[in-house]
C-alpha cells in the first residue's frame, strides 16, 4: 500500500542536488524548490533512502523524510495551487 511522504533536502553541491531531485522527481510532485511530496510503497521508501544516502555527503547536507498520515494530510492547510495529484485520491 503506498503512502504520503513530505521529503526535504540542504543539499550543497549542484551534481547531488540535481541527482536528488531527478530521482525524487520520479515518485512525486515538487512543491518547492526542495521539496517532494512523494507516494511510495515501503519497498519504494527504502530504495529512495539508500539512493539518497549514496548521494550526499552527511557532514555538509541533510534530507528529511517525513511520513504524512491520512489524518494529518486532511488537516493540511495549503495557500495558493492547492489541487493534489490524481494518485493521492487513493490515499484520501
Amino acid at each position: 500500500m503506498k503512502q504520503l511522504y513530505l521529503i526535504a533536502y540542504d543539499i550543497s553541491q549542484n551534481k547531488a542536488r540535481n541527482k536528488a531531485a531527478d530521482l525524487l522527481a520520479q515518485y512525486g510532485e515538487r512543491i518547492n524548490l526542495s521539496v517532494f511530496e512523494c507516494m511510495l510503497t515501503p519497498k519504494q521508501k527504502d530504495q529512495i533512502i539508500n539512493q539518497l544516502e549514496e548521494m550526499i555527503n552527511p557532514k555538509t547536507d541533510s534530507i528529511r523524510i517525513y511520513f504524512i498520515c491520512n489524518k494529518c494530510y486532511s488537516k493540511s492547510i495549503v495557500l495558493g495551487r492547492s489541487d493534489p495529484p490524481e494518485d493521492y485520491s487513493i490515499f484520501i
